[in-house]
């Protein structure tokens, strides 16, 4: 079966306060995205999304790198519902298809793998871990916060993972704000989405925080 991957990195990274976006900062001695899409290089074909201002910026910094990992640019779109549905305008066919945020540079090939496997069996996949905190609700403009029983609760990792011609079909709706990842675009059509294993290590690097602790786990060699 064909695997194809979405690598999403159409974002500007404000939060992170760099003078680039996140997806180009250096981990280990490398722009983050390279490591990232690596972890997809037995993929069929690789998609990278990316703002349409900053792929010469990114040609040039393969080109710096040495970076050769065959993959497509796709320019993104206002919303990220619009990003992946530009890279999904151009696969055709069937097979699977995995959609990753380019800022998760952790995610290994067991949890790709695995997505992959509950995929292929269920249509679609979405790697999650426990929530290990307890938790509290702010209520809208409420002054008091109560607690919310963690049991059941999950927090959503990617790759998710989706047949390709059933995502494509659910890509057809009109972009809801209510979209926050793919999965809720799939349910919406009235698709159904099974659970997968994540890891704790497959976090999304967001802050300059973040970014520190990414080279503490490579040089601490708990990641590699």
């Amino acid at each position: 079966m064909d695997k194809y991957a979405i690598i999403v990195a159409g974002g500007s990274g404000t939060r992170m306060g760099a003078a680039v976006p996140k997806q180009f900062l250096l981990l280990d001695g490398e722009p983050l995205i390279m490591r990232t899409l690596r972890a997809f290089d037995e993929f069929s074909k690789i998609i990278l999304v990316l703002p349409r201002d900053h792929i010469g910026y990114w040609r040039q910094l393969c080109h710096e790198y040495g970076f050769c990992l065959p993959h497509e640019i796709v320019p993104g779109g206002s919303e990220r519902f619009y990003s992946v549905k530009n890279a999904l305008d151009i696969l055709k066919g069937n097979g699977l298809v995995a959609i990753h945020d380019g800022v998760r540079p952790f995610v290994d090939k067991s949890v790709i793998g695995k997505a992959c496997e509950v995929a292929m069996k269920f249509h679609a996949a979405v790697p999650v871990v426990p929530i290990v905190d307890s938790l509290r609700k702010l209520p809208d403009g409420g002054k008091a916060s109560f607690s919310v029983n963690r049991k059941g609760m999950f927090a959503v990792q990617t790759p998710q993972v989706f047949d390709l011609q059933m995502l494509k079909a659910a890509y057809e709706c009109e972009w809801s704000a209510g979209f926050t990842d793919d999965a809720s675009v799939f349910e919406a059509s009235g698709n159904k989405v099974e659970l997968s294993e994540g890891s704790r290590f497959n976090f999304k690097i967001t802050t300059a925080e973040d970014l520190q602790l990414a080279e503490a786990l490579i040089n601490a060699k708990i990641v590699f």
